[in-house]
């Protein structure tokens, strides 16, 4: 098929929507709730003698009124104003692995035999859930090579966190838990590698990339590693695609100090079936099984961070776990030595579901497939972006391939032209795509831009997306201030930044709205 794909035009509707309690009406039902039977009534007793008065509501909630197809109206308008990934190629949200997770999966978690049990539920009913925890974790100790699995971190910074706590009693089980207090690093692992072992109490040591490779020097980890090493947390690839070949050479530097080794594999989607974190020798990882995995994420939901260790650090894993004793599922709480509770019940289990049933649906032979194809589009995107977009670059190894994604930086666009990414992310909305991901802080590349072309697009898709920014790209050259100005085709155009960072006129509650607004 031609790369000549044409770039769509666009214009989002614009609706002068209300929020939804503004268009209350006193009176209007939209539900009309069924009577109870009289045999339940009778069964149940009055609820006003049932429910204790000292918990009663003082008054009824103050919820909007309005009628079933006005609700409805409502939030299709709203829809209609928002660009979701059921619309737009949001190739642009790097790290993020937006993936199209097939709608099966959907189906499969909101079906009421699954959606409807109470984690407080008897283990006899409930060995279907217990069931598909256990079979994925013996999917994730095949990917990985780990030998024990948790799915009770709720996200990738909560898992690392766990990561860093059982770091900590492993070393202060083996007497050393005061002396080994160093973290060590490199500065473009994502942020939590840092963030959440000195959470924990751990001083965080971060190497730096060198000028040529981009990955840290082999001298600079000798230099700080010591007696007071706990342990090394390292992302890779990190965000910018580049796979470090010496970081066996690095763990293997580490466990001589005595420290452990933890991977982030958040970027696990150009890793399946090709690298394992057994054979690259760490002792802890952890995934994301939202991103890589199916779950669609957002607004920090529904988010699993799947925590897999080695067979020593087993027995540290929060509790509970999942154990078959041959007959049937149960959830383990008699573990003496493991760190505690890191989240209520189990996790968000919809995450695990969704997993589950996207390696059931793509085997084994799929998995390394996702990977193949992600990394093949990752560098068809990056030499047509590269040898077509004026003003971008992507920082060292220049002339190699990348792993699933690339870190661009626009540094030359905003040197020639004024326009810098933020321009840039707010006019490829004009063209009907949501912003993308810029680089998680500090900038180490300057106006850094982050796509990542997961396995689910296909070349034409890809090729629009490319040809969105070459002519972004051409405009900045021929009329700056058109970039500068966007967005123009959306339901909201240029905003000042005060407006939402100054809290006199950030409004985060119905009631501040309220508040606020009746003031002035």
């Amino acid at each position: 098929m031609s790369k000549d794909v044409e770039v769509r035009d666009f214009h989002q509707a614009k609706w002068d929507e209300p929020i939804i309690f503004e268009l209350s009406t006193s009176g209007q039902r939209g539900i009309l709730f069924p009577e109870a039977d009289n045999e339940i009534k009778n069964k149940a007793g009055d609820i006003e003698k049932i429910v204790p008065k000292s918990i009663k509501r003082g008054r009824k909630p103050a919820l909007p009124e309005l009628a079933q197809p006005q609700v409805l109206r409502h939030f299709l308008r709203l829809s209609q104003e928002t660009l979701g990934q059921e619309l737009n190629i949001d190739i642009g949200l790097g790290t993020c692995t937006m993936k199209y997770s097939p709608k099966i999966n959907e189906q499969f978690v909101r079906n009421p035999k699954f959606s409807e049990l109470h984690p407080l539920q008897d283990e006899k009913t409930t060995q279907g859930t217990l069931e598909i925890i256990y079979k994925m974790e013996e999917f994730l100790k095949a990917i990985s090579g780990m030998d024990a699995f948790t799915f009770q971190p709720g996200g990738g910074a909560q898992a690392v966190f766990s990561n860093a706590s059982i770091l900590k009693a492993y070393h202060t089980d083996r007497g050393e838990g005061e002396q080994r207090n160093e973290i060590i690093t490199t500065i473009l692992s994502h942020p939590v590698n840092a963030a959440s072992p000195h959470t924990k109490g751990f001083k965080v040591i971060t190497l730096m990339p060198d000028e040529k490779t981009g990955y840290p020097s082999i001298e600079a980890l000798k230099a700080v590693v010591s007696e007071r090493t706990a342990g090394m947390f390292l992302t890779n690839p990190e965000d910018t695609g580049i796979f470090n070949p010496h970081v066996k050479e690095m763990v293997d530097i580490v466990h001589e100090a005595g420290g452990l080794c933890i991977a982030d594999i958040a970027d696990a989607n150009g890793l399946f079936g090709i690298s394992r974190s057994k054979e690259v020798g760490y002792d802890m990882c952890h995934y994301n099984l939202h991103k890589a995995f199916s779950s669609p994420h957002g607004s920090m939901g529904p988010c699993c961070g799947a925590q897999g260790v080695k067979d020593f650090l087993a027995k540290y894993l929060p509790v509970p776990v999942v154990k078959l004793n041959g007959k049937k599922y149960y959830l383990d709480y008699d573990r003496p030595d493991s760190i505690g509770k890191i989240r209520k019940f189990y996790g968000v289990i919809a995450a695990v579901l969704r997993a589950y049933s996207w390696i059931m649906a793509i085997g084994a032979d799929g998995l390394k497939e996702v990977s193949e194809l992600s990394i093949l589009n990752n560098n068809y995107l990056m030499k047509r972006l590269l040898s077509e977009v004026k003003g971008i670059s992507a920082p060292w190894v220049e002339g190699q391939f990348r792993m699933e994604q690339v870190r661009y930086s626009w540094e030359k666009l905003k040197e020639d032209t004024g326009v810098g990414t933020d321009d840039v992310d707010r006019r490829c909305s004009d063209y009907g795509l949501q912003g993308y991901f810029q680089s998680h802080h500090p900038w180490i590349i300057p106006e850094p831009f982050t796509p990542e072309p997961n396995e689910t697009y296909s070349k034409m898709e890809i090729d629009e997306y490319a040809n969105i920014f070459k002519k972004i790209s051409e405009e900045a050259y021929e009329n700056p201030e058109l970039v500068k100005t966007a967005p123009h085709n959306t339901p909201i155009s240029l905003i000042s930044k005060e407006a939402i960072t100054d809290p006199k006129d950030l409004i985060v509650t119905w009631r501040a709205y309220k508040r606020k607004r009746a003031s002035k």
